[in-house]
Formats: C-alpha cells, structure tokens, sequence
C-alpha cells in the first residue's frame, strides 16, 4: 500500500558537476566529438556590425573565481533584432547572426571571453525601450537552478531601461553595468558578497 505524501521524504537536490562541460561544451573538457560545437560562435566573421569582445570572472563567495561554469549567452543583433520567430523583424536580422552561445571560462584563471557584435536597443513591453544588453544564465556547482542576469554597456544611455529601473538601490544597478576597456568591455559576476550580481527571477 503506498505511502501517504506526508511521510515522503524530499528527494536530495542536485547541482551541476564537472560532467556540465561534457555534455554542453565538450570541446572546452578536451573532447573534439563535434564537427562544430554547438553553441561556440553567436555572429558569423562577416556579420556586420560593431565587433567587442566581453570579458569576465564569476567570482564565488570566497572571491575566488568559478572556473566551471558555462554561461549561456542571448542577445539582439546591432539592430536589435532577435533572430527568433517571436521577433517579428526576425527576417531582417543581420547575416550570419545567432544571437546565442556558450562560453566556458579558461580552467587556469578562470576568465571567459566572448566575441561578438554589439547589440542595439530593444522593444520593450507597453513602448518601452530595452537598453543594449546581453542575457546570462549560468550554471556551475554549488548552483541547484541556473542564474539568470544581464549585462548593460557603462558607454550606452541606460536610464529609460525597464529592468534596471527596478532596481532600487543604484550600487546594485552597477552590478549589470560593463565597463569599457579600448573595444573590450570588463564584466565580473560575483556569485555572493557585498558586490553580488543582481539575479532576475524569470
């Protein structure tokens, strides 16, 4: 006769592992099964558009850097156009343009790098505009469910954003603003601590 519910136990929770990159980035774990990685470029060499390069740490609580997490990244093209059927200018997307990736961060110091084009505005709802940005989701051990954050552009007009005007407190916007280095822009995500990233419950 089964149990009634109240005298389960809860099933133990589980975070990702070391098998994470195996299985979603295997060419980064030094598996080279793919002919091309799925995940491994977001904008074609000839996709026009402003080319940048994105670099960061994930810093744990400790402030140590995460070495295996993989970022998953979205954006919009330099238009602002998502090559996905939901957009409806999706067909105007720029050439060559995916708009999604993977990034795995070097597993000696931890710095991940993504080179891509620059994303322009997007509409947001109730004519609203979004700010340039790209979205994050990152999944590592110690993380139960994947975080999601953004990334806004410390060189871009950022004030009229919907999100980050939710944002009470203006040290924590900070926390999703990259700084510009010449054509690189600086972005560390801190994991815990006085500078934690602000996470968006979706």
């Amino acid at each position: 006769m089964p149990q009634p519910l109240h005298y389960l136990k809860e099933t133990p929770s589980q975070t990702a592992d070391p098998f994470v990159h195996i299985g979603l980035a295997p060419g980064a774990a030094g598996f080279d099964i793919y002919r091309e990685e799925l995940g491994g470029q977001i904008a074609a060499a000839d996709t026009p558009g402003q080319r940048i390069r994105v670099e960061g740490r994930v810093i744990d609580g400790t402030g140590a850097p995460v070495k295996d997490v993989l970022i998953e990244v979205w954006q919009a093209d330099g238009n602002g156009i998502h090559p996905h059927p939901e957009d409806p200018r999706h067909a105007d997307c720029a050439p060559g343009f995916r708009g999604w990736a993977r990034v795995v961060p070097d597993f000696e110091t931890g710095v991940f790098r993504l080179d891509t084009t620059k994303p322009g505005s997007v509409p947001g709802r109730s004519g609203s505009t979004q700010a340039p940005h790209l979205s994050l989701w990152l999944v590592a051990r110690g993380i139960n469910i994947g975080l999601q954050t953004r990334m806004y552009f410390g060189d871009e007009d950022n004030a009229a954003d919907p999100l980050l005007n939710l944002i009470e407190q203006p040290h924590r916007r900070e926390t999703l603003i990259a700084l510009a280095d010449g054509e690189v822009y600086r972005f560390d995500i801190h994991l815990q601590g006085d500078k934690e990233t602000v996470f968006i419950d979706v």
